[in-house]
């Protein structure tokens, strides 16, 4: 997971005075056979500080219900499809014409997970080769349609992919996996795509609890476990991280950019008689840390600048998934839409005006109305902006002079706020259709009103 966020008025920060947030994201499982519909899950996420969802297929129910929502979706090739996309492009073309090409641009697909823990869910009957022909298909299917920009093809990964975590400076792949995990590492740098790993301190915890610390695995400050290299980390969850790191940096691409997304991480609620630490008490601690170091923009101690954005595990608790008990435990909610315990997810710039968050609550009337703006996305490209904004204030025909230096919108004096203003002007007088809000994938529909002070931000 990262700084992802369902900030999905998080535009109102670059409107103020307030520091930057970064984002959430959720993992949202559906093997359940009490969970609300896609629509209402659509409707309550977008009360909250989550604008990232990763989901494990192309469920068209969840693509329609998270259009024009300005949350961004991660959608998923399921493992047993991998082989069939891996033996050429035209394969990877149907599949991408089926599943995803009908719900773009109105909803925001940002990235393709091809597979999940493919190389370690079942290694003996998995061939290791045709994950990386399938994300190779699939990033040429998408250049071919001028979709790579936007969409980006990655793999999450389970921390079984690693020899062994520990030291993290010296940690390595596993020798079986090497020749793949270059192919894919060389294919993540040459794409701009991020490496994606699912993390776990609860299962280094449970499985050790008289070696691991708990306040260690709970995010929390411990004392520090040291690297031989002088790195201290007060978290597990940052160790597991630099293992990654250092993996790929064994691999020879010390000198390339690969960013990180934990795609996986929490902590159960429940667990198997004997399990002491899956507990409310825990989870909330654990999930409720994972959501401050998602919004902190920190890094790890062998990267410090470089941010990771993170993917709670999971929106609910799955009554029909296999496996212990733990592993149907995993939600911070129930499949009725209450919450399993109190975890804040409350969004200070979100359009609920404080409206309590729940399923079965009625939100508050500023969520829709009547009207929508388009606004920029606060994490969009400051170089794509700057080409939107020389577009709208120019070809485009929209009236810039509210945003010039006595104009009523100059201040704050930001390239994201007369973005903003701009793609409104440009979005409203063409009909405010979705695609007149998209500009190359930095545009965001919102349905709050983005006025503030005497600058007016216009409506049809």
């Amino acid at each position: 997971m990262a700084p992802a966020s369902v900030l999905v008025l998080l535009f109102l920060a670059i409107l103020s005075p307030f520091p930057n947030v970064s984002a959430v994201g959720v993992n949202y499982g559906t093997l359940g056979n009490n969970l609300p519909s896609p629509k209402k899950v659509a409707q309550l996420l977008q009360s909250t500080l989550i604008d990232k969802v990763k989901i494990y297929d192309t469920n068209p129910e969840i693509l329609g219900a998270f259009s024009n929502t300005g949350i961004d979706l991660i959608v998923a090739v399921e493992n047993y499809h991998v082989a069939n996309i891996s033996t050429d492009t035209s394969a990877a073309d149907e599949w991408l014409t089926n599943r995803v090409i009908p719900f773009i641009p109105a909803t925001s697909i940002v990235a393709i997970a091809v597979g999940n823990e493919y190389l370690t869910t079942d290694p003996d009957h998995l061939k290791p080769n045709a994950l990386i022909q399938a994300m190779q298909n699939l990033h040429a299917v998408l250049v071919q349609r001028g979709l790579d920009r936007k969409i980006k093809v990655t793999t999450p990964h389970s921390m079984a992919v690693l020899a062994s975590s520990f030291p993290p400076s010296a940690s390595t792949f596993a020798t079986t996996l090497m020749p793949v995990m270059t192919s894919i590492v060389g294919f993540l740098a040459d794409t701009g795509a991020p490496f994606m790993v699912n993390a776990y301190p609860y299962f280094a915890y449970r499985d050790n609890p008289g070696m691991v610390d708990l306040e260690y695995a709970l995010l929390g400050n411990a004392s520090g476990v040291r690297d031989p290299k002088g790195y201290v980390y007060s978290n597990m969850l940052d160790a597991q991280v630099d293992a990654v790191r250092s993996a790929i940096i064994a691999l020879g691409f010390g000198n390339r950019t690969v960013e990180m997304t934990i795609s996986e991480s929490g902590w159960p609620s429940k667990g198997e008689s004997g399990d002491d630490a899956a507990t409310p008490e825990n989870a909330k601690t654990y999930n409720t840390r994972l959501i401050e170091r998602a919004q902190s923009n920190k890094g790890t101690p062998m990267s410090p600048k470089k941010s990771i954005e993170i993917y709670v595990f999971a929106l609910f608790n799955e009554n029909k998934k296999e496996g212990g008990v733990s592993e149907r435990n995993f939600g911070m909610f129930n499949g009725d839409g209450s919450k399993v315990y109190e975890v804040d997810l409350s969004c200070q710039f979100c359009s609920s005006n404080g409206g309590t968050l729940g399923f079965g609550e009625k939100m508050s009337s500023g969520v829709r109305g009547p009207s929508v703006w388009c606004v920029a996305k606060p994490h969009a490209d400051e170089k794509v902006l700057q080409a939107v904004l020389d577009f709208c204030c120019g070809p485009g025909g929209v009236d810039c002079r509210e945003i010039y230096e006595s104009g009523d919108c100059f201040a704050p004096d930001k390239l994201h706020a007369h973005a903003s203003y701009a793609m409104n002007v440009y979005y409203q007088i063409h009909g405010r259709n979705y695609w007149n809000c998209d500009f190359k994938g930095t545009g965001l529909v919102t349905f709050s009103d983005p006025s503030y002070g005497t600058c007016k931000y216009s409506q049809q």
